[in-house]
This record gives structure tokens, sequence and C-alpha cells, in this order.
């Protein structure tokens, strides 16, 4: 009887390891499923790992779609901001400029990111 309940632990603990693999494996966190307080994390992290010059194809493609945006033509020039939210400031339901992390698009191409950077944007 022992190895009976022995046998069965260990199949039992076989199989949660084999659902768990196939879960995350199969599975993918995308930005768009999360809640609110895991897309903060999850943009803090990625936001982490972008660099300079990156494409904003490159950027959607690591973070999902912005949850505010400007644009703005200046001559022969595209800049595009795209917020992502990534701090919590209060309980009102809406995300507001306050709450994200701004980057910096020029022609397509990351080129700054931070407060700092936008509000030095917003005065050239």
């Amino acid at each position: 009887m022992n190895k009976k309940v022995t046998r069965l632990i260990f199949f039992g603990a076989a199989a949660y390891a084999l659902f768990a693999f196939l879960v995350i494996s199969f599975y993918p966190d995308k930005p768009e499923n999360m809640d609110w307080q895991d897309r903060e994390e999850y943009n803090k992290v990625q936001i982490t790992k972008l660099r300079l010059g990156a494409t904003r194809e490159e950027v959607l493609a690591r973070l999902g779609s912005p949850d505010i945006t400007e644009a703005k033509m200046d001559r022969s020039t595209s800049i595009q901001v795209m917020f992502y939210r990534t701090q919590h400031v209060r309980a009102d339901g809406l995300t507001t400029q306050d709450e994200c992390t701004p980057l910096l698009f020029e022609n397509d191409q990351l080129i700054a990111w931070g407060e700092g950077a936008y509000q030095s944007y917003l005065k050239s």
C-alpha cells in the first residue's frame, strides 16, 4: 500500500509539473490580457529593456498599444509620444499622463523616454 501512495504522489507531481510547463510555454503573457496592476509591472520591466534607436514597431511589439499618445509634424520631422502606465497615482479608474512613462519617437525611431525627456520636448 505504501508503494501505491508514493507512486500516486509521484505521478500527481509529474502531471502538475507538465501542466505548469505547458501553460507557461503555450500561453504567452500579452499586455492587453493583463489587469492594470500586472500591466504596470510588465511595462516597467519592458521599458528597462528598450534601447535608443528602436523602431516604433519594435516598441509596439514589446509593449502593446500605448495608454495615451500624442503626435505632431514639425516641418519634415514627425514626432510621436507614447505613454505607458507605470505607476499608480490615484484610484479614479482613469489612466492619466502622470501615471505613465513617456516614450518619444522622431521619424519612428525611439530617441528618449522618461518625464525629463518629455518636459524637454515640450519646451522645444
